[in-house]
């Protein structure tokens, strides 16, 4: 028996090697731990394959293809040094270019992972010299050169960056990637696992920090989200309320890996459900990114009907709570080849994403691009240097002011295994967003009770009369987070069935600087004599003609009247002590009747309207500061008994 399997492996041995190029070596052992050697590479048993093609050398030290294979493994797994070493020794023996190109070919990608570019463009050349035939690697070769011209114009200083890990207190695990944050920058999520294993588990943890503004240690971000099988790549809404993740095994899924939702309410989070068929496919989708409000999500496949291999896609919640089909982001942003980790700031306008198939640094380059008023994708921007280098950059996490990137670096290490750790950047002042975003948060409330109440929040956009965002906030506790961006100037509505709803403004369409805000929002459910401030009704200095802007909370009064058709409102004008009684009486009047006239041309009955002008009698501030006479000239909406 044994010597018919001796007979059976040396046929065998036989027919691989001729039926590929005529070897080196006539030893027949030498061919057979060549020939073995790759049977362990292509099933990544590395240190098998290494051991064979060292003993295949061992029997003959000329055998060029041996030293090649073994140059190979060395590069599959990332060990560039070693790789070329080998490369070396076979390209010494061989002198016919021919079988010299296959070195050059390796040898050219080896050098430029490790920041080589003369090297690498010397092999290149070499091989593009010898090479006619292989159209897939003179285009490979072609774009290499390409990539190394674009490098060596693209280095900048990597001071200006103040690139750091940190603090170990976060880096405590074997490998921690892909970090994500809320918009107040309180919360870190991120995918771990415990040791330097591909097959090792992975979970999401948390990292919030402290009163000195320190990350506190990583824990499970929920019980009902982690398993005993692999969670990964995340991302989270602004408000940190959403949670979209990827998971491939043990749970109802589509395909090999799906993405699965989970709603924080109160401190618990939901049980996680898949996404469903419109999102998901029988293929791969993992890497999801939402956008501020929750109701945009990038994400990426390799499922059929893609641009490349991998490609991000894109798909949007609708009125009923539903994700719409997922679409192909189109061309613009997707290549033939790899696009992934997508990354949506919060200011809904710029991508961030990972390219391979774009002129950079070699391998993958973190991209961006900015979308226009017509929802038009601008073509990708490499980010530069040092974020951007000969090793493969994945993903970047922009904060919502533009001056802090988040990302993890990958590190290969001996026997295929790998390592990483989360990274902080400042971004340079040249390198941040035009567009850079704010939040405003706090708790609604029952002005009565003080009770927190479940509410909408919506932004919409006062020039172009569109939703910007729409959010809830929490049923437990009341709070919300709504993300505003410079540009514009918005309109902020909360609405609940049975209060009057509460109108607030922002004008960001000029400010250069902002932080943070903290308005705490009490509703007045809707009976006789509560009222409230209609902050986005405008006038001219002086004038009682609306302005344009004004038409957004107009008809937001005109749905809230419909919706209660039995209510009757007086519509009241005021005006700060500028001016005499007289006239500030008369222009409050004036305000106030243009506010009637056009309830009642938009359907209201006149029945159930009633227009006053207090002029300066009622302040609700002192007139002693313009920013309290601002207050003072107002309109007021007041349920009548």
């Amino acid at each position: 028996m044994i010597r018919i399997i001796l007979v059976l492996t040396f046929l065998f041995v036989g027919l691989l090697v001729k039926g590929q190029p005529q070897l080196s070596t006539k030893n027949k052992k030498a061919i057979e731990y060549y020939v073995e050697a790759d049977n362990y590479r292509v099933r990544r048993q590395t240190q098998q394959a290494i051991e064979l093609l060292n003993m295949a050398l061992e029997k003959d030290k000329n055998f060029a293809e041996a030293y090649y294979r073994l140059g190979l493994v060395y590069l599959e797994t990332n060990n560039y040094t070693e790789a070329i070493k080998n490369y070396e020794k076979g390209l010494s023996l061989v002198s016919e270019p021919a079988k010299q190109k296959v070195f050059w070919y390796d040898m050219g990608d080896c050098f430029f992972s490790m920041g080589q570019y003369d090297k690498a463009e010397t092999c290149f050349n070499d091989f593009l010299k010898a090479e006619i035939l292989n159209k897939q690697k003179i285009e490979h070769a072609r774009q290499m050169l390409k990539n190394i011209e674009f490098a060596r114009q693209a280095i900048v200083a990597a001071s200006k960056y103040n690139i750091h890990p940190l603090s170990d207190t976060v880096n405590c695990f074997g490998m921690q990637y892909f970090p994500v944050l809320t918009a107040d920058q309180q919360s870190l999520i991120f995918t771990r696992r415990l040791a330097k294993t591909p097959d090792d588990d992975e979970d999401l943890v948390l990292s919030e920090k402290d009163t000195s503004g320190k990350w506190k240690s990583p824990v499970s971000i929920s019980k009902n989200i982690n398993s005993s099988y692999n969670e990964g790549t995340s991302t989270i809404s602004a408000d940190g309320r959403l949670l979209i993740f990827t998971s491939c095994v043990g749970r109802q899924s589509y395909g090999s890996c799906d993405l699965y939702e989970s709603h924080k309410i109160g401190n618990d989070w939901s049980e996680p459900v898949n996404l469903g068929l419109n999102v998901n496919s029988a293929d791969w989708e993992s890497q999801p990114s939402l956008s501020a409000d929750g109701r945009t999500l990038y994400f990426v496949s390799d499922r059929r009907g893609g641009i490349g291999r991998r490609d991000i896609w894109t798909s949007y919640k609708n009125e009923k709570g539903e994700w719409t089909k997922a679409k192909n982001i189109g061309r613009t942003i997707n290549t033939v080849y790899d696009e992934i980790s997508p990354f949506i700031h919060v200011n809904n306008r710029v991508l961030y994403f990972a390219s391979n198939g774009l002129t950079g640094f070699g391998g993958y380059d973190i991209y961006y691009s900015e979308k226009d008023t017509a929802g038009l994708w601008s073509p990708p921007v490499n980010f530069g240097a040092p974020i951007n280098n000969h090793e493969d950059q994945f993903s970047l996490f922009i904060t919502a002011d533009g001056k802090k990137g988040y990302y993890s670096h990958e590190e290969a290490l001996q026997q295929g295994l790998t390592r990483s750790k989360i990274y902080e950047t400042e971004i340079p002042e040249e390198k941040q967003i035009k567009f850079k975003s704010n939040y405003v948060k706090g708790v609604i409330r029952d002005k009565q009770t003080q009770k927190p109440l479940a509410a909408t929040i919506e932004l919409i956009n006062l020039a172009k009369g569109q939703t910007e965002s729409f959010v809830n906030s929490d049923s437990v506790t009341g709070q919300y987070l709504i993300v505003l961006t410079q540009g514009a100037e918005y309109a902020l509505y909360v609405n609940k069935k049975g209060y009057l709803f509460n109108s607030r403004n922002f004008n960001y369409s000029e400010v250069k600087d902002f932080k943070p805000i903290t308005q705490n929002i009490d509703l007045e459910k809707v009976k006789g004599g509560s009222f409230m401030t209609l902050n986005n009704i405008f006038f001219d200095v002086d004038k009682y003609e609306l302005k344009e802007k004004s038409a957004t909370e107009l008809n937001k009064i005109i749905k809230f009247l419909n919706d209660n058709p039995k209510v009757k409102v007086e519509i009241s004008g005021h005006t700060d002590n500028t001016g005499s009684t007289a006239h500030n009486k008369l222009l409050s009047e004036m305000r106030a009747k243009s506010v009637y006239n056009y309830l009642v041309k938009n359907g209201i009955p006149s029945t159930h309207l009633v227009a006053k002008g207090y002029g300066s009698d009622q302040p609700i501030a002192p007139n002693n500061t313009e920013e309290a006479r601002q207050l003072n000239r107002r309109i007021e909406f007041k349920i009548l008994p």
